[in-house]
């Protein structure tokens, strides 16, 4: 069984996934850890690089998906994936450098004292590269929205760079979790919250995507606006 299983969602990412796993394979313990890539049908042929590295390292895993439905879908057929290995921790980041390969060792040593680690932007320490204002005002927007709808004091509720103990993504439903876009980061940081699990932030430097555009779309902003205050009312009607 794996100590951990990072699950790296990708669609239309060939230009940085083979980059990837050569970088992850120099901070993972690749006797104990493994990597799953979980593909939506990308057409641009990241499915069949995938395929490829995963006939080359026996520690790449790759899942299929019919076809692209968003984060939040990925990430929980990645997550019951990795449960069903065994894993005792499991972990997300994207494909495209934003986060960077060599902090995954410090969110992986931080679970010691934390069910949920979240590699965090705003956090002392942490920081953005290569953003312009709107992002930032973006970015920074949304979290400040979600804290205070919530009643939250986690800095960085939208980012999905984390490392879940195995506990906390059984103490959730992840049937449950129905958010496509990065409202899907908000909601099971809110989940692992409301289980009464620990959460510690670790700073990191957020960079621009090295290669390839960027997922980022109105709908998934909007989804974000009305998706927290209705997780916040069912949380207050006992349904959540």
């Amino acid at each position: 069984m794996p100590r951990a299983v990072l699950c790296l969602p990708t669609y239309n990412e060939r230009e940085n996934l083979e980059s990837m796993i050569r970088e992850l394979s120099a901070v993972l313990d690749t006797s104990t850890d493994r990597v799953l890539v979980v593909d939506d049908a990308s057409p641009d042929g990241t499915g069949e690089i995938a395929d490829r590295l995963a006939a080359k390292f026996s520690w790449v895993s790759v899942l299929h998906r019919e076809r692209k439905e968003g984060i939040g879908p990925a990430y929980i057929a990645g997550f019951r994936w990795a449960l069903a290995e065994g894993a005792a921790l499991v972990l997300e980041m994207d494909c495209d450098f934003s986060h960077r390969p060599a902090d995954v060792p410090r969110l992986i040593e931080a679970t010691a004292d934390a069910d949920l680690v979240l590699g965090s932007r705003y956090a002392p320490g942490g920081g953005t590269e290569n953003w312009g204002l709107v992002r930032r005002f973006v970015s920074r927007g949304g979290c400040l929205y979600a804290q205070i709808l919530l009643g939250m004091r986690v800095r960085d509720l939208t980012g999905g760079f984390k490392c879940f103990r195995r506990a906390a993504l059984e103490a959730i439903d992840l049937g449950a979790l129905s958010a496509h876009g990065y409202a899907f980061q908000i909601e099971a940081t809110y989940r692992v919250r409301r289980a009464g699990l620990r959460i510690t932030e670790v700073p990191i430097t957020f960079v621009e995507r090295r290669a390839g555009a960027s997922k980022m779309t109105g709908s998934i902003v909007a989804e974000a606006i009305w998706k927290v205050p209705l997780l916040r009312l069912r949380a207050l009607s006992g349904r959540l």
